[in-house]
C-alpha cells in the first residue's frame, strides 16, 4: 500500500473543510491557533514513517491525553479500576454533572471529563510525582524525550476551570475522589495541555497497533486483553456524542481532543493522528474526521 500517496491526496482532498469550524474558544488559549492548518502522520508495524502537511507543528493534546493516563492506571489497577469509573457512551456532553447525581458519582467512561478526572486522581494515589510521571509515560511510548507541557495552556485551562472543580466536588462527595481536588484539577490540566505533533501521536499510538507492547522498548506495557478492552472504549466512547458517528463513517478506534488531534489505529497494522484546529459542534476535528474516513476509505480497510 502507498500510504504516502493516499495521505498526500486526502491532503489536498480535505483543505476546502477549512472554515466549516471554529477553535476551541472556551480555553483561551486555544482560541488564538491559526485555524488553517492540517496534518496527517501514518505509522506503519514494520517502523515505516509517512507524512503530509503541518506534522511538525505541536499541539495541546487535550483530552487524547486521556487514553496515556488511562493506561498508566489499568496497567497497575487492572479490572479493579472500573468499580469506580463506567465503561458506556454518555449520552451527555463531555463536561455534564447531570449522570453523577443519578449514578452516585461513578462516570460513565474514562473518556468524559468526569471519568478522566477519577482516572487522574487514582494515577496521583499511583505515581508521588504525577507530573513528571507522565510525561515519561509519553515521551517513552513517542520515542521523543523533547515533549513537555505547554504551560500557557495549562494556566488558561486551570483559569477556566470552573466546571472540572465542581465535577472533582461532586465526586469527592461521593467518595469517588480520593487526593486533593484542587491537585486532581492541576495534573488534569497538565496532562491536557502536553504540547505534540502529529508524528508524535501516531507513534505514541503504536502501543496499540503492536497489541500492547512498546515497539521502541520491546517493554510490555498492557497485556492483550487490557489492550483491546482499552481499544473497544475508544471505538465506542473515543469521539464525545459523535462516537457512534465515526465509528460508522471511519472504522478506527481512537480518541480526539478539543486541540483538533485525533490519534487512531489498526490492530496488528498501524497508527494514525491527524491534526486540523477547526472543531465541529461535538468537539472534534471537522478537517480531521474527514480526512480518516477518506483513509480508511482509500486504503479499503478498518476494524470491521
Amino acid at each position: 500500500m502507498d500510504y504516502q500517496s493516499v495521505i498526500a491526496r486526502i491532503y489536498e482532498e480535505v483543505k476546502p473543510y477549512w472554515g466549516q469550524g471554529k477553535t476551541a474558544d472556551y480555553i483561551p488559549a486555544l482560541a488564538s491557533v491559526d485555524p488553517r492548518q492540517l496534518g496527517i502522520s501514518v505509522a506503519t508495524n514494520d517502523g515505516a514513517l509517512y507524512a503530509v502537511g503541518d506534522t511538525d507543528v505541536d499541539f495541546s493534546i487535550q483530552s487524547i491525553s486521556k487514553v496515556f493516563t488511562l493506561v498508566m492506571v489499568a496497567r497497575h489497577l487492572g479490572d479493579s479500576l472500573w468499580k469506580s469509573v463506567g465503561r458506556e457512551p454518555s449520552g451527555n456532553p463531555f463536561n455534564s454533572l447531570v449522570q453523577l447525581e443519578y449514578e452516585n458519582g461513578i462516570p460513565r467512561n474514562p473518556f468524559i471529563n468526569a471519568g478522566a478526572l477519577v482516572i487522574t486522581d487514582r494515577l496521583i494515589s499511583l505515581y508521588p510525582k504525577p507530573k513528571e510521571a507522565i510525561l515519561e509515560f509519553v515521551r517513552g511510548l513517542a520515542g521523543n524525550d523533547d515533549i513537555y507541557f505547554d504551560h500557557s495552556v495549562a494556566r488558561s485551562e486551570r483559569e477556566n476551570a470552573d466546571r472540572n472543580l465542581a465535577l472533582a466536588h461532586f465526586m469527592k462527595s461521593f467518595g469517588n475522589i480520593e487526593n486533593d481536588v484542587e491537585t486532581v484539577v492541576d495534573v488534569y490540566c497538565h496532562q491536557c495541555a502536553i504540547g505534540m505533533n502529529c508524528t508524535d501521536l501516531a507513534n505514541a499510538f503504536r502501543v496499540f497497533s503492536h497489541r500492547g507492547v512498546n515497539p521502541f522498548t520491546g517493554e510490555r506495557i498492557l497485556t492483550a486483553s487490557q489492550t483491546k478492552r482499552i481499544g473497544a472504549i475508544m471505538a465506542t466512547c473515543g469521539f464525545y456524542d459523535e462516537s457512534g458517528d465515526f465509528a460508522f463513517r471511519v472504522g478506527l478506534p481512537g480518541k480526539s481532543g478539543v486541540g483538533g488531534g485525533i490519534a487512531a489505529y489498526m490492530p496488528g497494522k498501524l497508527s494514525i493522528a491527524v491534526w486540523s484546529p477547526e472543531l465541529n459542534a461535538y468537539g472534534n476535528s471537522v478537517a480531521g474526521i474527514e480526512a480518516l474516513e477518506r483513509f480508511t476509505t482509500g486504503i479499503n480497510s478498518s476494524i470491521f
